[in-house]
């Protein structure tokens, strides 16, 4: 499914794997594609089934961690919500959410250095104004978790990392620092669940929304192949970046093309796409064995 094409309920926003509905005042229908994007532009080639991994990851992760922080998710069945005709496209693949307010930036947690972390180290011996030990090497796990949020750019533009004051500023101190908790809390429980299946979860990225009452949630979705970098244990090494299951197969195939990481992106080759759907296939079957 490259786009949902739901008639029966108002839509509202169509983002880089992500069609919105609206259900009524206070909920959404969130469907998620097979779309994917890479350094924020939107691929032409669907990966296959890849809305349905995500959808099932993220549902196992809100339950797992539902102790942790409150979700966006009401438990209402997608199918209940569109025409007979439309169950088809919502099937595995979508979730009713509380309508939230989003938060403006994006919780990153990093436990090892990597990606643009490493590139800001290697300059500064910082990631995100964040001092860091000297003598760290690629993909090294950090001393602890550290938060580093993002901006959240429209589409088509490219987040930049900012520091925590930075952050403070833009959402109030008091909720920038539940944010970075529980951005924190999730992903180390995440982190130590997931080494026993076998995967390290490098780095990921969470949101968080407001209801009316100021109450924070945990939005959008949770520790999946696109908002984090997985890699298996059993080959990861200090000093190099390990293979992954997630979207980094597609970036680094990307990264050999002569392309100026603006749209239109460079069609992906059928080996590109099969691989990419069989790491995030094996991500799931490891982390919930389903």
């Amino acid at each position: 499914m490259l786009n949902s094409e739901i008639k029966s309920l108002p839509f509202l926003h169509r983002g880089k794997v992500r069609d919105i509905y609206e259900v009524d005042r206070d909920k959404l229908l969130i469907v998620q594609t097979d779309r994917i994007s890479a350094f924020d532009v939107i691929l032409s080639e669907p990966i296959p089934e890849k809305g349905k991994i995500l959808t099932a990851l993220s549902s196992f992760w809100f339950d797992r961690l539902g102790h942790v922080i409150p979700n966006h998710l009401t438990g209402i069945s997608p199918e209940s919500v569109v025409s007979d005709g439309e169950k088809g496209e919502v099937e595995g693949r979508a979730f009713v959410v509380k309508k939230l307010k989003a938060l403006s930036i994006e919780a990153i947690v990093r436990g090892y250095i990597v990606g643009s972390g490493w590139k800001e180290y290697k300059k500064s011996g910082t990631v995100c104004g964040i001092p860091l030990p000297q003598g760290l090497v690629e993909a090294e796990k950090l001393p602890e978790p550290i938060f580093t949020p993002s901006t959240k750019a429209p589409m088509g533009e490219h987040d930049e990392n900012i520091s925590f004051e930075e952050a403070k500023r833009l959402i109030g101190a008091d909720l920038a620092e539940k944010v970075k908790q529980a951005a924190i809390g999730l992903y180390s429980e995440a982190a130590e669940y997931a080494l026993t299946k076998g995967i390290i979860i490098a780095d990921t990225k969470f949101e968080f929304g407001l209801d009316e009452a100021g109450e924070l949630y945990l939005i959008d979705e949770i520790l999946t192949p696109d908002s984090s970098r997985f890699w298996p244990k059993d080959e990861y090494r200090p000093g190099r970046n390990p293979p992954s299951f997630d979207k980094q197969y597609v970036r680094d195939w990307l990264e050999t093309q002569d392309w100026n990481k603006q749209a239109p992106a460079p069609a992906l080759p059928r080996d590109v796409i099969e691989k990419t759907a069989e790491k995030y296939r094996e991500a799931l079957m490891r982390l919930t064995s389903r």
